[in-house]
């Protein structure tokens, strides 16, 4: 494989601003968090991007756009109230979950999760907005007696209203209501008025709020009548005199925690509010504290880059009071540490920062210091990149602004030298309006180019200006029908022939527009005025417990889509694992009638066929009708049709590269990813698995494979030379699959190698070597408590004690030593879901293994007789073409299928590489037909050539740092 490998692509991350989980922590549940677990991080270009923690595999969902002069400043997470059932059972309803934000304006935001804009806003006659809160969750309390729960008194809201604090000093209670957002009431100091900074809840109904003048002021927002005044006292000798309260937490028990701009924490009396303690641990303003669910520990973060974890240590001899003592402190940004989002349970306790450096690090709160950290990456998950392989073209969008560049791979002219760059921008296009791009696209041939932000879907003609010798492109917008232009989408994306639009609007509704090429170069091609709308096969939603929340139908947010080679097949995947195909068929008279459908069938599902328009004698159908594809384990990263090897589609008189009646015969494999690093392998057309993921489940995946926490996010095919090659690549690994071979068995008895000269005593030691360094890496990866792996305690620079002696009463020789390693009982959604996903892995293995055994003689015949064969006639050996200079190639020596004493060795499964670092994309290219030629008469093999785009954050233009002395 030939790469370049470029870093051109200017992409700047964007600062993280706010962070929220969707629920609070609770140390007392079980299980690694409940399904509807949300994390919502806001940066300063106004995005909000969605985050599912997957029990460790953290995985972006999804994007909310923002738009020009647009930030993100604060997010909070609300629960509204469970509802009663409307069948007339004792079962609630879950209460649904609402996103709020608000970003320099006087407005709070409320997002509709389902189509990724927003919803409503609430403003008022009142200052720009600076920080935001919402209430606690309502809990039942016990009545003192007999015990049991008292219900909710007459009148009283179970839901959580929102406290806003504004620049004029004001504090506005919201309330959340009926599915609403309404003003509700405004508190105002009695004395002068000073911003307010941040904002929390104490209980219920009392609030607690940072200012700038050096004050602390609590609130009760039953009656909006102020409470108490605290004082901070005077800045510090020499600087300014009024203390910035940039941060307030309260701890389970009341005691309310603060930073502010002299670098202190302090902590203060829950009852009369008196200074309990003061820590300087910063060099400079301590912007946010995380607050543990057990009230046992605090972490801050301040200007200073660093992070300092504090504890409650018992104090002296005399002394019944418990004293705050720092722990240990850490520098994992390399900038401000501007936010934190802390979420627990009995299984997991993870605290997640980030700040201008654009990265989320997420840390083990519960296990600090026995457990690794974990950087994040800055870069979008979702691939903004794109390539137009023939015309070896590389198209880049961010926020507003689409960059076209051309790859080219040698000098230009004769002018230019043998060092002169490889690339060159060649357009830029600049997308009108407020709204960022949300998706945007380059058809194969790179005569289109498609651009979407969340309101409006943009088309452009890209031809080469006639008499430029340096390859500029003259980009021209293309009229579209308003009912396309108008709704906005959340993805678009090109047909393989540049006839078909599709588009995903913000609610996932799929339309699908028919593109006339231009006849001459004089002319534009033009959008039809008729859609068509594919409708997707019903599915159950599922139930989640009234406790968790609901996110609505978030789940059946399409993440992905994709066309067929030949454009005659369309696939959707969403996050709840569903995916749909659409067949495209030719509709005739000559057509045969469809079968008459069962009045049972006929009430559960549409006729789409006769709904269906017909469009230059074309119409989209779903299919497979009968049995659609069922829904898989985890949600779908990406959606990609395997080429057919070494097939070049030529295009007829009609612009069509199929005649006309031609039915889709072809087997059409579609490889699904999941967030969980699942392959799966369909036949589209009939809604089948293929023949490669029926003997290939999950749990013969590479171990190395599925323990890799970076999610994927593309993959590019290699089917030239009789190879079959699918590598994925995520932010920071790129890795091949052979999809010619099946993977090893897990079973020590299957040798599927089929190779008599192998040694099985030594194949089986070494598999069994290799199966124990699994078993522990996956007992490592389980321990954790959802951040980085378990450090090993010969590295670990943070010594505590794993066992504590617990002695009732005085006589010490009754001690008992108890292990604080021990692991927490699971709960029973926890258990449940690995009791399935492991009878469901081995009920796959099992079957994997008997379609196998069919093959297993027939395959090791064939590759003993090839391995003969090939040493015989000396064609087994390193490609002969070796990598140029300028290419970066991993085919040649890590990929032969020879070792090093020149033995025939089956040729690799699999391989991956961490080389490559920060990645935006990997693209495919094509060569010119010139240089297709060259390659033939020098008999080679045809390499895949791909361009991986990296932005590695020592690129990154950031801000400066406030504090540099340890540098």
């Amino acid at each position: 494989m030939d790469i370049h490998r470029c870093r051109f692509v200017p992409y700047n991350p964007q600062a993280i601003n706010a962070l929220a989980f969707s629920h609070p922590p609770a140390a007392d549940q079980a299980g690694r968090g409940v399904p509807t677990l949300r994390l919502a991080i806001g940066r300063a270009n106004g995005d909000i991007e969605i985050w599912n923690p997957l029990r460790g595999a953290w995985f972006q969902e999804t994007v909310f756009r923002g738009g020009k002069d647009r930030s993100i400043e604060g997010i909070v997470w609300t629960l509204d109230p469970a509802e009663d059932n409307p069948d007339g059972s004792n079962s609630k309803l879950p209460g649904k979950l609402r996103l709020f934000s608000i970003g320099y304006s006087t407005a709070v935001t409320e997002w509709d999760l389902e189509q990724g804009r927003p919803a409503r806003h609430s403003s008022g006659n009142y200052g720009e907005i600076w920080c935001l809160a919402a209430q606690p969750r309502w809990k039942a309390t016990k009545r003192g007696k007999d015990g049991k729960l008292l219900p909710p008194a007459e009148g009283e809201y179970t839901g959580q209203h929102l406290a806003a604090g504004c620049a004029d000093g004001s504090i506005v209670i919201l309330s959340t209501a009926d599915s609403d957002l309404k003003f509700l009431r405004i508190m105002r100091p009695s004395t002068k008025r000073a911003r307010v900074l941040s904002i929390t809840f104490q209980t219920r109904d009392i609030i607690v709020a940072g200012y700038a003048d050096s004050c602390i002021r609590l609130f009760d927002i039953r009656n909006g009548q102020q409470l108490r005044t605290v004082s901070l006292g005077r800045g510090p000798t020499g600087g300014p005199k009024e203390i910035l309260v940039w941060t307030v937490k309260s701890l389970p028990d009341g005691t309310i925690v603060s930073g502010d701009s002299t670098g202190e924490i302090r902590f203060w009396d829950a009852k009369n509010y008196s200074l309990i303690q003061r820590l300087q641990n910063h060099q400079a303003d301590v912007l946010d504290v995380a607050v543990s669910a057990d009230g046992e520990t605090v972490i801050s973060g301040g200007a200073d880059q660093r992070t300092v974890v504090y504890r409650l240590k018992d104090g002296e001899k005399g002394d019944k009071r418990r004293r705050w003592a720092e722990v240990m402190h850490r520098r994992y940004h390399t900038h401000d540490v501007k936010t934190f989002a802390v979420y627990e349970t009995k299984e997991i306790s993870i605290v997640v920062s980030g700040g201008p450096d654009a990265s989320p690090v997420v840390l083990p709160m519960r296990e600090f210091g026995k457990e690794h950290h974990r950087k994040l990456s800055s870069l979008p998950q979702i691939p903004q990149i794109t390539s137009s392989p023939s015309s070896r073209l590389i198209m880049s969008f961010w926020d507003r602004e689409v960059s076209i560049w051309r790859m080219s791979r040698g000098p230009e002219s004769l002018a230019e030298g043998i060092d002169a760059p490889k690339h060159r921008l060649v357009a830029k296009v600049l997308v009108q309006g407020e709204e960022n791009i949300a998706s945007a696209t380059l058809s194969p041939d790179g005569k289109l180019l498609a651009v979407a932000t969340i309101s409006s879907v943009k088309l452009f003609s890209v031809r080469r200006r006639k008499g430029d010798e340096r390859g500029t492109l003259r980009v021209q917008k293309l009229d579209l029908p308003s009912e396309l232009a108008n709704d906005g989408a959340r993805l678009v994306s090109l047909s393989s022939d540049s006839q078909w639009l599709s588009v995903v609007r913000p609610n996932s509704d799929i339309y699908l527009a028919r593109i006339v090429p231009a006849v001459s170069p004089q002319e534009k091609p033009q959008v039809l005025p008729q859609l068509t709308k594919v409708e997707r096969a019903p599915r159950r939603a599922r139930h989640e417990k009234a406790g968790h929340g609901t996110l609505g139908n978030f789940e059946r947010t399409i993440r992905s889509i994709a066309f067929s080679g030949d454009s005659k097949i369309l696939a959707a995947g969403d996050l709840s694992g569903c995916v749909d195909t659409w067949v495209l068929t030719e509709a005739t008279a000559d057509a045969p009638k469809k079968t008459q459908r069962t009045e049972e069938d006929s009430d559960d599902e549409s006729d789409d066929d006769d709904e269906q328009p017909v469009i230059e004698g074309q119409r989209w159908q779903r299919a497979p009708t009968e049995s659609p594809i069922p829904r898989l384990q985890s949600g779908i990263i990406l959606l990609s049709f395997r080429p057919q090897a070494d097939a070049k589609v030529k295009l007829l008189t009609n612009g069509s590269d199929h005649p006309a009646n031609d039915e889709p015969t072809a087997e059409y494999r579609l490889m699904a990813v999941t967030s969980e690093h699942q392959l799966v392998e369909f036949d589209a057309s009939k809604g089948k698995l293929s023949e490669w993921s029926r003997r290939n489940p999950k749990a013969y995946l590479p171990a190395e494979f599925t323990g890799v926490k970076d999610r994927a996010m593309g993959a590019v095919w290699d089917v030239h030379g009789g190879r079959e090659r699918l590598w994925l690549y995520g932010t920071s690994w790129l890795w091949m699959f052979d999809l010619t071979q099946d993977f090893p068995s897990e079973k020590p008895d299957d040798h599927e190698d089929g190779l008599g000269s192998v040694d099985l005593v030594k194949a089986a030691s070494h598999k069994r070597k290799r199966e124990l360094e699994e078993e522990e890496a996956y007992e490592r990866k389980k321990q954790n408590s959802g951040a980085g792996d378990r450090i090993p305690r010969s590295q670990a620079d943070v010594f505590m004690g794993t066992k504590v002696r617990r002695i009732d009463g005085r006589d010490e020789a009754q001690g008992e030593w108890i292990s604080l390693e021990k692991r927490h009982q699971r709960g029973d959604d926890e258990e449940d879901y690995e009791h399935d996903e492991k009878f469901i892995a081995e009920s796959e293995a099992n079957l994997a293994r008997l379609r196998r055994g069919s093959r297993q003689e027939e395959d090791s015949a064939d590759v003993s007789k090839r391995l003969l064969n090939g040493a015989a006639n000396g064609d087994i050996s390193t490609p002969k073409k070796k990598s140029q200079g300028r290419f970066d190639s991993p085919s040649q020596q890590q990929l032969a299928e020879v070792d090093h004493d020149g033995h025939p060795q089956p040729p690799r499964r699999w391989w991956h590489t961490y080389k490559y670092r920060d990645l935006l994309g990997v693209v495919p290219l094509q060569k010119s037909d010139e240089e297709e030629d060259e390659d033939e008469e020098e008999d080679d093999q045809g390499l895949l050539e791909v361009a991986v785009v990296e932005r590695p954050m020592w690129d990154v233009d950031l801000p400066g740092r406030y504090v540099r002395d340890y540098e």
